[in-house]
């Protein structure tokens, strides 16, 4: 009879490797959308397939605590690349370069350009990987 596998503790490393993930993959989704030319909502199914396998390299215990993680690091995919793709479109026609463009967006602005920008399958495709991020990283 083998003894159980000691628990796996979450490390120091765990935050900085999925905040790593969660920033890398926005900025990927930023560069293929706007090399598409497209919003591409379908991003944020993928971009929870890889905050999941974020949370389970850093070594997060199973439960509701890593679901709300990856709940969470989804939706800040989801945010972050939706305004950098609106500041990034923005900030061209204006001049600015795309972090000043960025910086220089207000909430209520970007809120209104993100909903004209996005079509309804795109929300559809960001409501399925908010539900996958759930799913995998429980």
């Amino acid at each position: 009879m083998t003894p159980p596998a000691p628990a796996r503790r979450t490390s120091w490393l765990s935050w900085p490797l999925l905040l790593l993930g969660a920033f890398g993959f926005a900025a990927v989704w930023v560069l293929a959308s706007l090399y598409s030319g497209r919003q591409l909502g379908w991003m944020a199914v993928l971009g929870a397939l890889d905050i999941a396998w974020m949370l389970r390299l850093g070594g997060w215990r199973p439960g509701l605590g890593r679901m709300v993680a990856g709940v969470a690091a989804t939706a800040g995919i989801v945010i972050a690349a939706n305004w950098f793709i609106t500041a990034t479109q923005l900030g061209g026609m204006l001049g600015l370069d795309p972090w000043d463009s960025a910086m220089k967006l207000g909430g209520h602005h970007a809120w209104i350009l993100v909903q004209l920008a996005n079509s309804a399958m795109d929300a559809v495709w960001i409501g399925v990987g908010l539900l996958a991020a759930a799913w995998l990283s429980r």
